[in-house]
């Protein structure tokens, strides 16, 4: 009885031991599922998709703009040109890719985007490296007209990368993270947040590994290396974009624009706003109403009247009125949005000589820093941006979005307070001075004061376009010549203070500007309808680069280092200003929304999860 009682026992044993191991490796099974379901989801496959594409833009942006010096016999011609043209061509045509993205399916404009930003670089690159190979002998077919041509050919193949660069940013970044996310707002900022340290991390470590390439290598190996990055990258993310459009079923059901009953309704509401009708059916509705008298039917419309109008012109001038009229339209949508002001007020940010730009840099050296001191200044402003990402997502779960942007902000204008002392702290060069010469330079006074000021000021008997690689746009090209030059001639300032406070205040102040940046980036976001988010992010894109332009202007107007406390004072203005426009749209904010409180607790849980 006992003996069998113990293999009873030892039977029961090994199926409970049995049990128990099943359900442990079902468990693990069920773990191991889990992970892989989530290293495959749509977010992680974003970010690799993101980290890709920024990673090749930053190599690129490096290098072009050395090869562009290096083609033109070390002439800073080129450079300049191609940044012009980008400039241009941003301000142009970023309403008509808005326009573009809103009226086509989501696959087919990321696609379509990729496939042209990766073919322009990689034709690109082929162009250059057989220039480089074999310029001499290019320079000889044609008088040298083959050589301008392939001139031409690079400018048009990078600034055609740029453009879909532009308008995959403006997919991914702006459009499809918003419908991955769904209503979680949470989310949506953790994902911004997440794509906006990939950038600063990827800033810094991009260009120095191209750098290295062509440093140890050459110039053509440093061409096909970047080639054949964005050869496996467009491979990669192109199929990493169709899966993520094949696990959210969201991103098909794409609003689709009702481009007629659009155009009418805006016609209608210009004769409403003259007076001459008030009110009038939309097209569904004028389709489906019974026909009347025949009087009636003959009457033409002012609308009607004025496509026959139209009709009269010629097809090329029918095309670029339609082309100037979505640009208006787009225009007029951008200003008709809630978020309006605050998309404005971030635009002005950028006319601002405060950021980590070569015309900082510039200024720099003529008061006695060195380049390896520069480059773990830049290091520690990136990671002044990381602590502004970490800031931004911390804000917004405990106060809300919109005070979020209230905080960052006062924190960056109390930052760059700094920069203002700055000008006035022992060791700068500012002098009021130098804007006091007469305008005839015949006068016996006016040679004295130049004799006078000879020695402090920097010569300016060159004018020439110098690339710059800024933190916040792609625009490439500055007149910061000048203060290269006055580095070269001038000695060691007699203190660092001045210098130490502006360093401190760009550094601090970017811990605001980039959880502002966030703010006003998921604000557009939240508050923009899907069927205008192109258009008006388009738009967005252009006043970027208009108010980025402006800045280059100015530096253009005022190079010296005696000058630069003045362009210290003009962006403290406009940043003030963008930031009060802010403040106004978060007064109109709450005035609309009374009762507006903090995150939900479930919207927090739902994050951390």
């Amino acid at each position: 009885m006992t003996e069998g009682n113990d293999i009873k026992d030892r039977g029961n044993k090994e199926k409970l031991s049995e049990i128990v191991a099943t359900r442990q490796i079902r468990r693990e099974k069920r773990h191991l599922g889990a992970t892989l379901n989530s290293l495959l989801g749509p977010r992680v496959l974003v970010y690799v998709s993101c980290a890709l594409s920024i990673w090749g833009d930053r190599m690129w942006h490096f290098a072009l703009s050395v090869f562009l010096i290096e083609l033109y016999g070390r002439n800073l011609l080129l450079t300049a040109v191609f940044g012009l043209v980008v400039a241009g061509s941003v301000l142009v045509f970023g309403v008509l890719i808005g326009d573009w993205i809103d009226r086509k399916p989501r696959n087919k404009v990321a696609h379509a985007s990729l496939f042209l930003q990766n073919s322009s670089v990689t034709a690109c690159c082929v162009v250059l490296m057989l220039v480089i190979s074999y310029k001499s002998e290019i320079e000889g077919i044609w008088q040298g007209w083959l050589m301008v041509a392939c001139y031409v050919a690079v400018i048009i193949l990078a600034d055609l990368a740029n453009l879909a660069s532009t308008a995959l940013t403006i997919t991914i970044q702006r459009d499809w993270i918003v419908v991955i996310t769904g209503d979680n707002r949470s989310q949506l900022a953790g994902m911004n947040a997440m794509i906006r340290r990939m950038d600063q991390i990827i800033n810094i470590f991009a260009p120095l590994s191209v750098g290295q390439v062509m440093t140890w290598a050459s110039n053509v190996i440093g061409c096909g290396f970047i080639l054949g990055w964005n050869l496996v990258s467009l491979l990669v993310e192109f199929l990493f974009l169709s899966k993520v459009y094949q696990l959210v079923p969201q991103l098909a059901a794409k609003p689709r624009r009702c481009t007629g009953d659009s155009f009418l309704k805006r016609q209608l509401e210009l004769i409403s706003s003259q007076g001459e009708i008030h009110s009038c059916p939309t097209t569904d509705e004028f389709a489906n109403m019974p026909k009347t008298l025949e009087g009636q039917e003959d009457q033409s419309s002012p609308l009607e009247a004025q496509q026959d109008m139209t009709s009269r012109f010629p097809l090329g001038l029918r095309k670029m009125q339609r082309l100037v009229q979505t640009c208006c339209d787009g225009w007029k949508t951008y200003c008709r949005q809630t978020v309006f002001l605050a998309g404005l007020g971030l635009a002005f940010l950028y006319t601002t000589v405060l950021g980590f730009d070569c015309i900082t840099t510039g200024y720099a050296y003529t008061q006695g820093i060195g380049g390896s001191l520069l480059s773990l200044l830049m290091a520690i402003s990136a990671f002044s941006g990381l602590v502004g990402t970490i800031l931004f997502t911390r804000l917004r779960r405990s106060y809300g979005l919109v005070h979020t942007g209230l905080i960052s902000s006062c924190l960056h204008i109390g930052c760059l307070l700094l920069c203002v002392f700055s000008v006035f702290a022992p060791g700068s060069p500012f002098d009021l001075g130098i804007f006091s010469l007469p305008l005839s330079q015949n006068s016996s006074l006016s040679q004295e004061m130049l004799k006078e000021n000879r020695g402090h000021v920097s010569p300016f008997e060159r004018n020439i376009n110098q690339p710059i690689l800024p933190g916040r746009s792609t625009i490439h090209w500055t007149n910061n010549t000048v203060l290269m030059d006055g580095a070269q001639e001038s000695g060691q300032p007699e203190s660092y203070v001045s210098i130490t406070l502006l360093f401190s205040g760009v550094i601090l102040a970017r811990i605001g500007l980039w959880s502002f940046d966030l703010t006003v980036t998921q604000l557009l976001q939240e508050n923009i309808a899907d069927s205008e988010r192109g258009t008006v992010n388009g738009v967005q894109c252009s006043m970027n680069y208009l108010m980025d332009l402006i800045h280059f202007i100015l530096v253009i107007l005022a190079p010296a280092p005696q000058q630069f406390g003045l362009l210290v004072f003009i962006s403290i203005i406009f940043v003030i200003m963008g930031h009060t426009m802010y403040f106004v749209y978060a007064r109109r904010y709450r005035s609309q929304n009374p009762c507006t409180q903090k995150t939900p607790k479930r919207d927090r849980e739902a994050f951390l999860t």
